[in-house]
């Protein structure tokens, strides 16, 4: 197997945990990945000229996920008698914070849940993330600050951010 087989397959872990988190349902996630694998493996040509592997598969996932965003598509269900899923009542207070951070990162705008994402689950660097997302710096910092502070205000119950005002 080529080094660079070895680097596609050894990214694929976290692409599905990214997509997971970033798309919220398991099937449209495998798909996410699916698409970012099969447009990668498409462009296997160019990846001689690829410096960070993972980076230029979060930049394929990116852009797929942007381009679905913008698409509206017909919502579906699976109608299948073995899969009906019964509401279980959660257990356990970690269970309940776990799900309220997952609806709360679901209300995120999306520029800012992408971000959050790619910083807390993959440990990407700011400059790694820019070049990712084709956005300068500044404004993945700008939009991570942002996010944060949209997350904390959800998560403590505030519809909206408190804005702290500069007194000199």
């Amino acid at each position: 197997m080529h080094h660079d087989d070895l680097q596609l397959l050894s990214a694929v872990p976290r692409l599905r945990r990214y997509a997971r988190a970033l798309v919220r349902n398991r099937e449209d996630a495998d798909d996410l990945v699916q698409d970012t694998l099969e447009r990668a493996w498409a462009k296997s040509s160019l990846w001689r000229g690829v410096a960070d592997m993972r980076s230029w598969l979060f930049g394929i996932m990116h852009n797929l996920h942007a381009d679905g965003v913008r698409r509206p598509r017909l919502a579906t269900v699976a109608m299948d008698d073995g899969t009906a899923e019964v509401p279980v009542a959660p257990t356990h207070g970690d269970r309940l914070a776990v799900l309220d951070l997952q609806a709360a990162i679901a209300l995120l705008p999306a520029e800012q849940k992408e971000i959050l994402l790619l910083v807390a689950l993959e440990d990407m660097a700011y400059a790694d993330i820019a070049a990712t997302l084709g956005i300068p710096m500044g404004t993945v910092m700008s939009r991570l600050s942002r996010g944060r502070e949209r997350l904390r205000a959800l998560m403590e119950g505030r519809a909206e951010p408190v804005h702290l005002k500069v007194v000199k």
